[in-house]
């Protein structure tokens, strides 16, 4: 069957299948006719299909003399989105659906033999099955064996060759491109005992009296003895070098259903010789291995492994695949020396080579950022520099130093198909993809990074793979001989029916031992080769196999079976590297995702999972109070025990936050939001409210800079959803890190980054994050964040950030946990704080970032100042209880209050220092906690979930 997938994009097709009944006028008849295709309205259920207008579209293929050789019809459109073209005519009298064309235009080539096709809605949510029509006034149908099939013939054995054509004809058969039989009187059958010696590529030849011809090929197949040896201990599935001797490579090669395997390449003139035929392992006879020998040193080899049943495949672990798709578009640039893809092999071929010098890293023992502490630059390359290669980011490091952050996730750049994509179109998950350069290129920029602090995270799309990934295609349905197909049902990695409501391509079967092993040996090669230092996991709602490709509600609840696998393979990965980043993006329910975020937490690990703020954040930056809270950039709220919720407010998937400032941006008076200078001064803001919260946070490439090109903008400027993985306009290309306004948002960024990276205080779990509490602020739009570490003596241990999202001059509330003096962290500028509830004003989208001073000045008195502390222990607090910590409170007497001013509790506290179990009986909401004592008065607000 026939499926189609535009891009990376997410979506659901509910396939409804049938056989239907169609007329061709006239038949039979020949590729340059006109022809009249007709399907009766009945076939079709326009009702269920729920097309309006009668849009009906024909999805049509077509294939060479031999059937093969399958070609698209240019002017199908994109499966979501047929052509208009190809729509055909709904005639109401006779209630038919019909379409006219010739073949040699309609399909754009000669040589037609056959055509495919089925009938569709415009969008692909409902198709019939695949429908063949012969093409030609003599037609030649192979009755035993079939057209393009593969017949077992032991040696000696003959078998009847029989064919019928619908007109007289005479026959010619060919073994091997020499005739075996010919006949000269004209039949309409044919019937020939063939005696088999050897394999044969079988060809037999139809003339009508009219000098017209038409073949059918065959191929028929010696069954092989295959040798069962048990694999040497150096070799694995995959490419294996000899540890001693540089003239030996062993291949392996897992292939359940498979009779035997022969490996062809440039070793042996890509032809199938017994002398390559694979053994079959004594304790695994499912694994097939070979050991190559009297190798060249340096010298390039190229091969790919044939089956019994004519799969011809690269090596799944192949570290790089040549590809006769992607290759011719890759510059010299990028890959100098890029060795020629071997002519005729069709799909990918794999490559080795003996005796290589390995890479020298400068970098052995590189000492990764804390979890909670990272701060991610999330970057495609393709889109990051003009030129889209390893060595154009490594030009690029000092800029993404400049940033101060410590980590670069880089989009999947594992071998996807084609070489302009997102690369979530993953069709080998072991090989580094050429588009971006060598892997000499590749490690170089690792080990950079590491020189300069920073860890490099790859994106992985261990969901699924495309129908060029040899784990497909060697077990696929593929009717029509073009190497593609659906999954068949003995494939050991793949679902034949999805298993979740987001399946793009093949979906991987996770309960499989074979798909484990794959993911496992993947995450080793990445780890171990690459030196990286952690992957990001796409869409692992996609890791179940509990729901149905219709039951989104399914997919998105919690499912055992996910946590188990996923647990599994996070024990796998700190196996290999223990110290190494686990980052999912779920976006599920936190019941589900505290089951990773708290996993073998007492041990330093745990996964970190997205954590999504997005619309909130946007409101806040384009000044609207609906749905602007991001409180949840809290870990306690999402029940993670350790700061492992990774949050951002854009991310590759998201709308860029500044397309939206410009686009619907408030306006209040002269004060616009679609102003861009006003846009760029409130992502300042949105930095100061993102980076001061604890734990690892991500931006998105460019956000540093105001980026605002839609994440859907086309190549012509227009936007489209269908644009969404388009290549986008380089930011260094339109001189964005040149702009001053630009700059001003990367150095502020920049900045509070530092601030982060400089001081302990932001490394505490101890903070409270108030967004839009009208409580406090019937307007919304007031940022409060209280950042805070008893623990630390001499230094910043208070952090109060304040920020107006509002589009007017606010008198804030700073609720400062102390009187005394404060640091404005941004200018240094010291503020004698005599009041810890005197407003302060903020115009529209500015911030303020305090922390406690630690110097002095000769106009303060010190000994009446910063002695008296009190804090709220995880505020927002739940579950009835909060903890009250106090310092140089003598005689200290503790009052509650509400917002209006009526007294909850109060009590007197028996110590100058510690800590007090205090029993939140009250309504949910916000209330003000006043320590008063003989050093002063304290006061802090606590919020009550």
């Amino acid at each position: 069957m026939k499926k189609f997938y535009s891009g990376i994009m997410l979506f659901i097709v509910a396939l409804v299948f049938g056989q239907i009944s169609y007329t061709i006028t006239p038949n039979p008849f020949n590729e340059t006719d006109a022809i009249t295709l007709a399907v009766p309205g009945n076939q079709i259920d326009e009702s269920a299909w729920g097309v309006s207008n009668n849009a009906v579209y024909i999805w049509s293929w077509s294939l060479d003399a031999n059937y093969q050789n399958s070609q698209d019809c240019p002017t199908n459109g994109s499966w979501n989105n047929s052509n208009e073209l190809n729509k055909l005519n709904y005639n109401s009298a006779t209630d038919t659906y019909s379409l006219s064309f010739t073949p040699t235009t309609f399909y754009g080539r000669t040589g037609i033999g056959r055509f495919g096709f089925l009938l569709k809605d415009k969008t692909g949510a409902h198709q019939t099955s695949d429908t063949f029509v012969n093409v030609g006034i003599l037609n030649i149908n192979m009755t035993n064996p079939a057209a393009n099939s593969l017949t077992s013939v032991p040696a000696g054995n003959s078998i009847n060759i029989t064919a019928t054509t619908n007109v007289n004809s005479t026959f010619q058969l060919k073994a091997n491109g020499t005739a075996v039989n010919s006949t000269s009187t004209p039949s309409t059958s044919y019937s020939f005992n063939y005696t088999v010696t050897a394999d044969a590529n079988m060809e037999l030849i139809a003339t009508d009296t009219n000098s017209n011809t038409k073949n059918a090929t065959f191929i028929l197949q010696i069954p092989r003895t295959v040798i069962s040896e048990a694999i040497p201990n150096w070799m694995r599935q995959g490419i294996n070098y000899h540890p001693t001797d540089n003239t030996k490579v062993g291949l392996a090669l897992y292939a359940p259903s498979k009779n035997f395997v022969h490996v062809i390449g440039s070793f042996n003139n890509w032809v199938v010789n017994d002398s390559y035929l694979m053994k079959r392992d004594t304790a695994n006879p499912d694994l097939y291995w070979i050991e190559l020998s009297g190798l060249t040193p340096q010298q390039l080899y190229t091969f790919q492994y044939r089956t019994n049943d004519l799969k011809k495949v690269a090596d799944p672990y192949s570290p790089q695949i040549l590809s006769s798709y992607d290759d011719q578009w890759i510059s010299a640039s990028t890959y100098p020396s890029l060795p020629p893809f071997p002519p005729g092999q069709g799909f990918e071929v794999s490559m080795f080579k003996t005796g290589q010098t390995p890479y020298n890293w400068q970098v052995t023992n590189f000492t990764r950022p804390a979890k909670e502490n990272l701060v991610v630059y999330e970057l495609l390359l393709r889109d990051f520099t003009q030129e889209k290669n390893w060595q154009s980011l490594i030009n690029k490091i000092n800029y993404l130093k400049g940033l101060n952050v410590n980590a670069i996730e880089l989009l999947p750049i594992m071998e996807f198909e084609g070489n302009l994509s997102w690369g979530y179109n993953t069709s080998f998950h072991y090989a580094l993809d050429k588009a971006y350069g060598t892997p000499e290129k590749f490690k170089e920029f690792v080990d950079l990074c590491h020189q300069n602090g920073i860890a490099v995270i790859l994106d992985i799309a261990f969901n699924h793979a495309t129908g060029r990934s040899p784990l497909a295609r060697l077990w696929n349905i593929d009717p029509d001989g073009d190497g593609y197909g659906d999954i068949a049902a003995n494939n050991p990695y793949f679902n034949q029916v999805p298993k979740h409501s987001y399946n793009v391509f093949n979906d991987f079967n996770h309960t499989s031992a074979s798909t484990k092993y794959y993911v496992e040996r993947c995450l080793q090669q990445w780890l171990t080769e690459y030196k990286i230092d952690g992957f990001r996991w796409d869409l692992t709602k996609g890791f179940t196999q509990s729901c149905s490709e219709s039951d989104e509600t399914c997919t998105n609840a919690y499912q055992q079976d996910r946590v188990d696998i996923l647990k599994y393979y996070a024990d796998r990965q700190w196996a290999i590297d223990p110290n190494s980043y686990m980052i999912f993006e779920h976006l599920g329910t936190d019941q589900e995702e505290q089951q990773w975020a708290n996993y073998r937490i007492a041990e330093g690990k745990g996964v970190m999972l997205w954590n999504k703020q997005t619309e909130p954040y946007n409101q806040n930056t384009m000044g609207y109070k609906e749905n602007s809270s991001y409180d949840r950039m809290n870990h306690t709220l999402h029940g993670f025990t350790n700061m492992h919720a990774v949050g951002y407010g854009e991310s590759h998937d998201e709308e860029r936050l500044m397309f939206k400032n410009l686009a619907y941006g408030a306006v209040n008076g002269s004060y616009d939001v679609k102003n861009l200078n006003t846009a760029l001064d409130r992502m300042k803001t949105f930095g100061a409210t993102f980076f001061t919260i604890p734990g690892p946070k991500m931006i998105w490439q460019f956000g540093e800079l105001g980026y605002e090109f839609s994440i859907n903008r086309c190549a012509d400027g227009s936007i489209n959803s269908g644009c969404r993985t388009d290549e986008k306009p380089v930011a260094f290309t339109l001189g964005y890190d040149t702009n001053a306004s630009r700059k001003a948002v990367y150095d502020t960024w920049a900045k509070i980054i530092s601030l982060r990276n400089t001081y302990p205080v932001f490394k505490s779990k101890t903070y409270s994050v108030e967004s839009n509490n009208q409580a406090n602020d019937p307007d919304g739009l007031i940022t409060r964040i209280y950042v805070y570490d008893n623990t630390i003596v001499n230094g910043v241990k208070n952090v109060v950030v304040l920020a107006n999202y509002t589009t007017s001059s606010q008198n804030v509330v700073p609720y400062f946990p102390y009187i005394g003096q404060w640091q404005n962290l941004m200018d240094n500028s010291v503020s004698n704080i005599t009041s810890t509830t005197a407003p302060i004003t903020l115009l529209p989208g500015e911030f303020r970032i305090f922390g406690n001073y630690v110097g002095s000045l000769s106009t303060i008195d010190e000994n009446a100042e910063n002695k008296l502390s009190l804090q709220i222990a995880d505020n927002p607090v739940k579950n009835g209880s909060a903890k009250l910590i106090y310092h140089k409170a003598k005689n200290g007497e503790i009052t509650i209050c509400d917002l209006s001013g009526k007294k909850m509790d109060s009590f007197k506290l028996k110590n100058e220092n510690g800590t007090y179990d205090l029993k939140t009986n009250y309504p949910a909401g916000t209330y003000l906690v006043h320590l008063k004592s003989d050093s002063g008065i304290a006061i802090q607000k606590m919020i009550v979930q």
